[in-house]
């Protein structure tokens, strides 16, 4: 496989994080790899708290050409100068959000293990469908996405497709030919070294 072809980075934060070494381990991160995209991705409710966390990070990210995105929150994602919205119900509110934040704002639609759901949200004007999760998960509800659903939509769908949730080296292994985007948080936030994390699922790619 080229580097033209292997799949981009797409990270994604942990749902909870202390905000300065946080943004210590990202800058590292996007220091040592190349990334596609970032989610804000966070457990609270606390505006505030997810206001701070996702100002902090679009700095960093757009001083190095890396796009934003936050999970849900459309009015946010537009308030904070985002590159759009990460929704985690499907196609339900894909047009919505395309109404709101416009014709060139990241849009992407969380689909489970549903065909049927990511050709809905391809339809109603989502960038991209994410599947998932490929292994033992507390994503969506928790039921797995088959590694030939990728296979099918590589073949039919033009559409960019995201794989996430309890990815591993074989995994993605076995997946960088159909995927487009591998979405990565807690397989690299949760060790020691999150740089040479990614290093490793980057070169299990290869």
């Amino acid at each position: 496989m080229s580097d033209q072809e292997q799949p981009q980075i797409y990270l994604i934060t942990p749902p909870e994080f202390e905000l300065s070494q946080f943004q210590a381990q990202l800058s590292s991160v996007l220091d040592s790899h190349a990334v596609a995209c970032l989610r804000v991705s966070l457990a609270t409710h606390d505006e505030d708290r997810i206001l701070r966390a996702a100002d902090a990070c679009r700095e960093i990210c757009h001083a190095r050409d890396v796009a934003i995105v936050i999970a849900s929150h459309i009015a946010l994602a537009e308030r904070l100068g985002l590159d759009g919205v990460h929704l985690g119900d499907g196609a339900r509110s894909v047009r919505k959000a395309r109404k709101v934040l416009g014709p060139d704002a990241i849009v992407g639609a969380f689909c489970a293990g549903s065909r049927h759901e990511g050709m809905n949200a391809g339809e109603a004007g989502a960038d991209y469908v994410a599947f998932g999760p490929l292994g033992a998960s507390a994503l969506g509800d928790g039921t797995q996405a088959e590694p030939e659903l990728f296979q099918w939509w590589s073949e039919m769908i033009e559409l960019p497709v995201v794989a996430e949730g309890a990815l591993d080296e074989s995994i993605v292994k076995a997946l960088a030919p159909a995927t487009d985007f591998f979405a990565i948080g807690e397989e690299i936030w949760t060790r020691d070294d999150p740089a040479a994390a990614l290093g490793d699922l980057i070169g299990a790619m290869r």
